[in-house]
């Protein structure tokens, strides 16, 4: 049996990238899972695994498609016992020009959007559930014209820690990721090659990652291996905020 035999697992921006790799391993190892995405792509996904896999249109940042997602869970599995809130968006804008509206979409998209999955997938949670926040290296520290993204993503460690405290006595675990540089689309659709060249050599293993490797994280952190675990934070990166 795989390590999540007979789970259920949510994972948000499931048609790509992480998102992706995370549903494949998850269902490998014995998980039925709820694919979700803005986009109908993860409907393939759903598709090739086939049994105990089922996609859900979802859009992050909408309360009405949580209670949706939590619908579909209902109706398909009857509970959920893990809640990956992965889906993110990026971009580069500087404090002095970033447009407020901007700014409120990376945190309706990175903090609230985790908030509402929450607050959606506890009631339906049982006791050992686990739930993993995908921020970033970027709310590690501070880098130039990524205020919108990286702040968002600070706030999201605030949220972890703040819910692993309350949801303790329920017995559901609560923990993030920080990736670093990880070689998905949302990385790599910059045009800018001798940037993202520069961020690689940066790295002191002097590559980024890969979506499978961070998938292994999560699976730690759904899995009952991570039992004495919450509240906690996994950096991700090659060793570059060693």
């Amino acid at each position: 049996m795989g390590l999540l035999h007979d789970k259920v697992a949510v994972i948000t921006g499931a048609a790509r990238g992480q998102g992706e790799a995370e549903a494949r391993l998850f269902h490998a190892e014995g998980a039925s899972v709820i694919l979700t995405d803005i986009t109908d792509s993860g409907a393939r996904i759903a598709e090739e695994l086939g049994d105990r896999a089922v996609f859900c249109r979802h859009d992050v940042s909408s309360v009405t498609d949580w209670q949706q997602v939590a619908q579909v869970a209902r109706d398909n599995f009857g509970r959920v016992d893990i809640l990956v809130n992965n889906a993110g968006v990026t971009g580069y804008e500087p404090v002095d020009a970033i447009d407020p509206a901007a700014m409120q979409r990376y945190l309706d998209i990175h903090l609230f959007a985790a908030l509402h999955g929450i607050q959606a997938m506890v009631p339906l949670m049982t006791a050992g559930g686990s739930i993993i926040n995908v921020a970033s290296t970027a709310a590690l520290r501070g880098y130039p014209h990524y205020v919108g993204y990286g702040v968002s993503k600070w706030a999201l460690r605030g949220l972890t820690r703040y819910a692993s405290h309350d949801l303790v006595g329920r017995n559901i675990r609560i923990n993030t990721i920080l990736p670093g540089g990880v070689e998905t689309p949302m990385l790599l659709r910059d045009d800018d090659g001798d940037l993202i060249d520069a961020a690689r050599a940066a790295v002191p293993m002097k590559r980024f990652g890969t979506a499978e490797e961070l998938a292994q994280t999560a699976l730690f952190l759904a899995s009952d291996r991570s039992s004495y675990t919450t509240g906690a934070e996994f950096v991700v990166d090659g060793g570059l905020n060693a």
